[in-house]
């Protein structure tokens, strides 16, 4: 069966590679798969400060790799629910390619965990806007 061809031009192409050419952002895109999770969630994933789970998270947006939904409180992150072409093929790169990878396996672990605490719990401060 023939690949079907998807044509994306080269600079919006080169914006969505820059954005998935840091292992915190892909770890995040892993992480978001059929999920959404908060800036506090992801924070205690990766091990970083919220500034900088943030600004990664911003980075991501802006190529178009997540979205955000506010419920409540909490600002939410997840996957496109309508993917683009760079984003669809970036994305699906991802999740064919790396299954296997051991960080990204130790990472699902985790998160099945922090998944298990309240985000009112987890989150000592309240989003803001």
């Amino acid at each position: 069966m023939a690949k079907q061809r998807i044509d994306v031009p080269l600079e919006r192409f080169t914006e969505v590679a820059q954005a998935v050419s840091d292992e915190s952002r892909v770890r995040i895109l892993a992480a978001l798969r059929g999920r959404r999770l908060c800036v506090c969630q992801i924070t205690e994933l990766l091990g970083l400060a919220p500034s900088t789970v943030s600004k990664h998270l911003l980075i991501l947006r802006h190529a178009g790799l997540v979205e955000s939904l506010k419920r409540g409180r909490w600002i939410q992150y997840g996957r496109p629910a309508e993917e683009a072409p760079a984003v669809r093929l970036v994305l699906g790169g991802i999740d064919e390619s790396l299954g296997s990878d051991t960080r990204l396996r130790e990472d699902a672990r985790r998160l099945k965990e922090i998944l298990k605490v309240p985000v009112e719990t987890l989150c000592k401060t309240p989003a803001r806007d």
